[in-house]
């Protein structure tokens, strides 16, 4: 399994708006001739399903109950007024019977019809779901499989983003805007707000509402505009950037939040090198355009400078602060100005749109406001090149958006365009080569666990992010970890806390799976041929501490509660060497990592705990094992703990006792900052 680490990101030297977005880098395309074999059988797969089809030409073909239940809705709705070809002959016996169903069918509704004048649309579907026989479309493949083409059609409409921010940038209150213009909530809720007030539907922890903070991941998945969205809600606190990074290997676009009145942040810039480092599409928001912020150009100027990406900037903001009053949206050349409401955000802002030029702009617009807005047009139009959106696709120009999402200045503006620039699920790599989108078996990898979801059932949730083919209710897959095939019979559509039955999903969705001692983060699941991802590895630890248990009488709820936040990776676990020594070792990023730990360890638990802190800083896995140790004999200036997998590590004061230790014994060979689980054991969590 691979291992890789986050490298530092250089930054080229500072560069000018019109030389930034004028420069470009060349996009390199790896070619893989296992993905050009796949093209080439699916093509000739396809061509003998359609010569094969054609030998049983019929008018219109019927599905069974079974085949129904597979075929995703939507496609069917979608290929409804295409014609069809039956896949199989049906008998005699069929014949029959579908003939019976369909007329007593007719005969139900006529006299239906005569008791009401009129069917209203949900009655007639209603009626139509409950057919025993379903028209079906020549494009499904047999015993109800999807078909290539209906496969790029479903994969096509699926867009998948994540955000990221430096706290208190705005980035759970972006969340809700996007969810209350996307259709998915009627009232966006706060972060920091009155008792009376509704909490963030991303918040849905008790700690998160009642901090006021973003502490776990949460997937959120929406239909709008005819895109089916997963939003990945990721923790805004760095000590929680382990989270993120995990979450960021699902996402194929980024949201990079900035707050207007700050510019970029440490969080912000640590989270970014992530991005550039997956090549992802990083679309910029600049946030809190309501409250006194710096210049629009040395808002972008700082973006081109440290990151060294070119922007782009799709609209312009009229004004800040109070003076705040719309955005010019440049592709239509259109000023879109604001209303503030009296909900406080919680509801759509009215927004007024005028053509630019439009001679009403004077008079709307203060004076001084209106002349700068000229110029400012004036210097982007002649500054910025045509949008070129291959460099957007490829990480290379970062489109630039102004708003206020608390106000809700620019949110629905920036979904809209998002849909429009925004790249769909892309291929991952395997052990085997790239993995696309419409390679016909299912493969997905687990990037996240979270416990206790639901209170009431002590679930755990694996989050899987869907990377190629059909995922089905009820299909049964392989874990490439240990071999296991298991039979995925309760798959969740996720929306934060709350969840619905899932039957089907396509690459780029997230599916949750109610299965707690089946996965560990970074398990690639499959169908068909044997596909391995690279493994998600685990970020160094900084702190350390011993977790005590006070009440013996509470031994199993302790262990209990342990292995399973153990197994969303909230914290990571080491053990003494001394067998006299029992009390677990939390290891963690972030100070904030230990109070949440011990808030569950009581609240979904029931068992109190107490913290001894160490006074060690870094830790470093032996990579030969305890045979590489016992070369080196007996060592001075760190500490020698184990892993939840036996393996040796070492615990140090500072990273100046790593060097001398490499100085004196070479032999112990390689010390890594971190480890992934090994394949050869099976957990039991």
């Amino acid at each position: 399994m691979a291992v890789f680490s986050v490298a530092s990101f250089a930054c080229a030297p500072a560069t000018s708006l019109s030389r930034a977005l004028h420069s470009s880098k060349p996009c390199s395309s790896d070619g893989s001739l296992h993905v050009q074999a796949f093209r080439t059988q699916r093509v000739v797969v396809a061509s003998a399903a359609n010569q094969r089809d054609s030998e049983h030409l019929q008018s219109r073909g019927r599905v069974s109950g079974k085949a129904r239940a597979v075929a995703e809705p939507s496609v069917l709705a979608n290929l409804a007024e295409e014609p069809a070809q039956v896949l199989q002959e049906p008998s005699s016996s069929e014949k029959e019977s579908a003939e019976s169903i369909e007329g007593t069918s007719w005969e139900l509704r006529a006299e239906h019809e005569l008791d009401n004048d009129s069917l209203s649309l949900e009655e007639m579907e209603a009626e139509e779901e409950d057919e025993s026989n379903v028209e079906l479309s020549e494009e499904a493949g047999e015993n109800g499989a999807i078909s290539p083409a209906a496969l790029q059609r479903e994969v096509s409409r699926r867009r998948n983003f994540a955000i990221i921010s430096h706290p208190d940038a705005g980035k759970t209150t972006l969340t809700e805007k996007l969810l209350l213009y996307g259709g998915a909530i009627h009232e966006a809720g706060a972060v920091k707000a009155r008792r009376s007030a509704r909490h963030a539907t991303s918040d849905w922890m008790d700690l998160e509402k009642q901090r006021g903070i973003s502490i776990t991941s949460t997937a959120l998945v929406f239909e709008n505009r005819g895109f089916q969205i997963t939003l990945l809600d990721t923790p805004g606190h760095q000590d929680f950037g382990e989270d993120t990074y995990r979450t960021l290997a699902a996402a194929d676009n980024a949201v990079m939040l900035v707050d207007a009145g700050k510019g970029l942040e440490p969080q912000t810039r640590k989270l970014f090198e992530v991005c550039r480092m997956r090549k992802l599409p990083i679309f910029t928001f600049i946030n809190k355009m309501d409250r006194p912020a710096l210049e629009p150009l040395e808002l972008m100027d700082q973006i081109e400078k440290e990151f060294n990406l070119p922007t782009y900037p799709v609209n312009w903001p009229i004004g800040s602060g109070d003076r705040f009053v719309g955005v010019y949206y440049r592709p239509r050349n259109e000023v879109h100005l604001f209303e503030k409401g009296t909900k406080h955000g919680s509801q759509g802002a009215s927004v007024r749109i005028l053509p630019w030029g439009d001679p009403a702009l004077e008079d709307i617009i203060a004076n001084d406001l209106f002349h700068q807005l000229q110029e400012e047009i004036e210097l982007l139009e002649e500054l910025t090149p045509p949008l070129d959106m291959a460099k957007i696709h490829s990480g290379d120009i970062s489109p630039v958006y102004f708003g206020s999402a608390m106000n809700n200045f620019g949110v629905e503006l920036f979904l809209e365009n998002f849909l429009e620039y925004s790249v769909q699920p892309g291929n991952h790599v395997s052990d085997l080569g790239e993995v696309e989108p419409e390679y016909p078996n299912f493969t997905g990898f687990v990037f996240k666990l979270q416990a206790n979801m639901d209170a009431k059932h002590r679930d755990k949730v694996a989050f899987v992010r869907v990377c190629s083919g059909q995922f089905v209710k009820g299909m049964k897959v392989q874990i490439a970890r240990n071999g296991k095939t298991l039979a995925l019979t309760r798959p969740q559509k996720m929306f934060a806390q709350d969840r619905t039955t899932m039957e089907t999903a396509y690459a780029g969705d997230v599916v949750g799976l109610n299965n707690p001692n089946a996965f560990c983060i970074g398990d690639t699941i499959y169908t068909g041929p044997k596909r391995v991802f690279p493994g998600i590895p685990s970020f160094s630890p900084e702190l350390f501490c011993y977790m005590r248990n006070p009440n013996p009488s509470k031994y199993k709820q302790f262990v209990k509660g342990l292995n399973e936040l153990l197994g969303e990776g909230a914290v990571q676990v080491l053990y003494s060497v001394d067998s006299g020594r029992t009390d677990p070792i939390l290891a963690a990023v972030g100070q904030l990592q230990f109070e949440v730990v011990q808030y569950r360890m009581q609240a979904e638990y029931n068992v109190e705990t107490q913290l001894e802190p160490l006074s060690f800083s870094v830790a470093r896995w032996v990579t030969g094992g305890w045979p590489a140790l016992e070369k080196v004999g007996r060592i001075f200036n760190c500490s020698t703990v184990k892993d939840q997998w036996g393996r040796p590590v070492l615990l140090f004061r500072n990273d100046w006792n790593v060097s001398q230790l490499l100085g004196d014994h070479p032999e112990i060979g390689e010390l890594a900052p971190y480890a992934l689980p090994p394949e050869e054991i099976i957990s039991k969590r």
